[in-house]
């Protein structure tokens, strides 16, 4: 007898979890709210110029490699993929840059110019950092639903006990004096959502994913991964709805009947929500809820984001792909964002200029700009303050590129914490969901399965594993399992 899934939203995974069903034989339909798919990886296009809306970091290649030969696919079957050299480009001043290349035989090199004996110290913390991310990836990430908290208990991960008690900065200052070094190490863990002092040391596996497994770039930028999971999709069966918003689910006593979406009933068996997982609950009845709004508020939230799309009639000097700005305090707008939220009077931003590495994304001599200022959610969002920040980021390019950027600039548009909560539904205009705290790691995360409804389930950045792309990916790949475990079950 066919089961019908029904998944909300079309994030990565969302469109995970329908390649992962529909092999297996369900009957899958991905309703997505907005007119196209990709949920925050979707793309933007102006005027001859093309941006990546959200993720614009390929790391962990191996995550993507791995889902793609689940259904006997290479990744080449879909996108080309190109390695970043320099992966990206720290700026901490004019005329002081810091550029991290593709090998860390190349990087130990830049560390060792900066910081006599840090090569020494990198060697050892990538070495850990290697042993870090093996035991993630192929102990934990695939088998971690957060069911239990005996996923967490295996001979490996006993042996680091450590690494979940002490925090990234410890381990970070232990081995590098220079505050640049410091940065350039606690980076990474800004995708994981929180303040380097707060995030366990284990999490150092993302040094790794970093330093050892490089930055990489799809031909035609993070929409090639939407793209090619699509398809996949559809050639397994699955069906894709756009501009389906939906207004509630239907429960048949505590057991999932089906959606009502655009005012029209939707029967099915099972359901999957992608999408924020506040608004799902909001979907059911009061007294089918797991999570009180009490939850919600005292979690500790990964950062929202203001973001720009520039298009420029020139080419921009003296930056790469990928370019963090660091010229400003790092732990005050840290500070900012977690201890006292409110927008940060010194801004460190993040840009990448696509067209750096493929011409095609922006008009013949032009550049476009993607820039992202991590900020604290649930803040006052108005095109006033939008303005304001926007002429920091240009004012702040202008100076540490030595160009006069301004006039050049043909359009902008951007994004920000209202919008996040009118596309994606966003619990206080997050952008990356919940933070990897110790408290929020593994069976402490949002249950993946509704305790209260039957055949409800979620997937996404709020559950396991946690934020990023490649977690994202995984967690489709998570409740499908347990979807398929538990039907056998019954």
């Amino acid at each position: 007898m066919d089961k019908y899934v029904f998944i909300i939203g079309s994030g990565f995974s969302s469109l995970s979890a329908a390649c992962y069903l529909a092999k297996k034989g369900y009957k899958v339909t991905v309703v997505e709210k907005n007119t196209t798919l990709g949920g925050r990886a979707r793309q933007f296009k102006k005027n001859g110029f093309t941006f990546d809306m959200g993720p614009s970091w390929y790391w962990m290649p191996d995550v993507f490699e791995k889902f793609f030969k689940d259904f006997n696919k290479e990744r080449s079957d879909y996108y080309s993929l190109t390695k970043l050299n320099p992966a990206y480009k720290v700026f901490f001043g004019k005329n002081d840059t810091i550029s991290i290349e593709d090998s860390l035989h190349k990087i130990k090199k830049v560390f060792e110019k900066e910081e006599k004996g840090s090569s020494i110290h990198l060697e050892k913390f990538i070495n850990e950092a290697k042993s870090n991310y093996d035991i993630a990836v192929k102990d934990m990430l695939y088998k971690m639903p957060g069911i239990s908290p005996l996923e967490l208990v295996t001979r490996k991960t006993i042996l680091k006990v450590r690494s979940f008690i002490s925090n990234i900065r410890k381990e970070v200052n232990k081995g590098f004096v220079s505050h640049r070094l410091r940065a350039i190490l606690e980076f990474p863990v800004l995708f994981l959502g929180a303040k380097a002092s707060k995030t366990p040391a284990f999490y150092s596996f993302m040094n790794y994913a970093d330093f050892g497994l490089g930055t990489w770039q799809p031909k035609n930028g993070f929409f090639d991964v939407v793209e090619a999971m699509v398809d996949l999709g559809k050639s397994l069966g699955v069906k894709y709805l756009i501009n389906c918003n939906v207004e509630s689910i239907e429960l048949e006593k505590n057991k999932v009947k089906g959606l009502i979406i655009n005012k029209e009933n939707h029967l099915c068996d099972i359901i999957i929500s992608g999408a924020d997982y506040a608004h799902t609950e909001s979907l059911i009845q009061k007294k089918y809820r797991q999570y009180s709004k009490e939850y919600w508020i005292k979690k500790t939230w990964a950062p929202s984001s203001l973001l720009f799309y520039v298009g420029f009639d020139k080419k921009v000097p003296n930056v790469a792909h990928h370019n963090l700005f660091f010229d400003t305090d790092f732990d005050k707008h840290a500070k900012d964002i977690y201890d006292n939220p409110k927008w940060p009077s010194n801004p460190l931003f993040y840009a990448n200029f696509t067209s750096k590495t493929n011409e095609k994304t922006a008009p013949s001599g032009c550049e476009n700009g993607f820039f992202l200022i991590p900020i604290a959610t649930n803040i006052e969002d108005n095109y006033k303050i939008r303005s304001k920040y926007f002429n920091i980021v240009i004012s702040r390019l202008e100076e540490l590129t030595g160009e006069n950027l301004k006039k050049h600039i043909l359009f902008y548009e951007s994004f920000c914490v209202n919008d996040f909560i009118k596309e994606y539904n966003s619990y206080g205009g997050n952008a990356y969901g919940l933070a990897n705290t110790l408290m929020q790691t593994a069976f402490l995360r949002p249950n993946i399965r509704s305790s209260k409804v039957k055949n409800l389930y979620f997937s996404g950045q709020l559950t396991v594993p946690g934020p990023g792309v490649p977690p994202a990916i995984v967690s489709g790949k998570l409740v499908s399992d347990l979807i398929i475990k538990n039907e056998k079950i019954i």
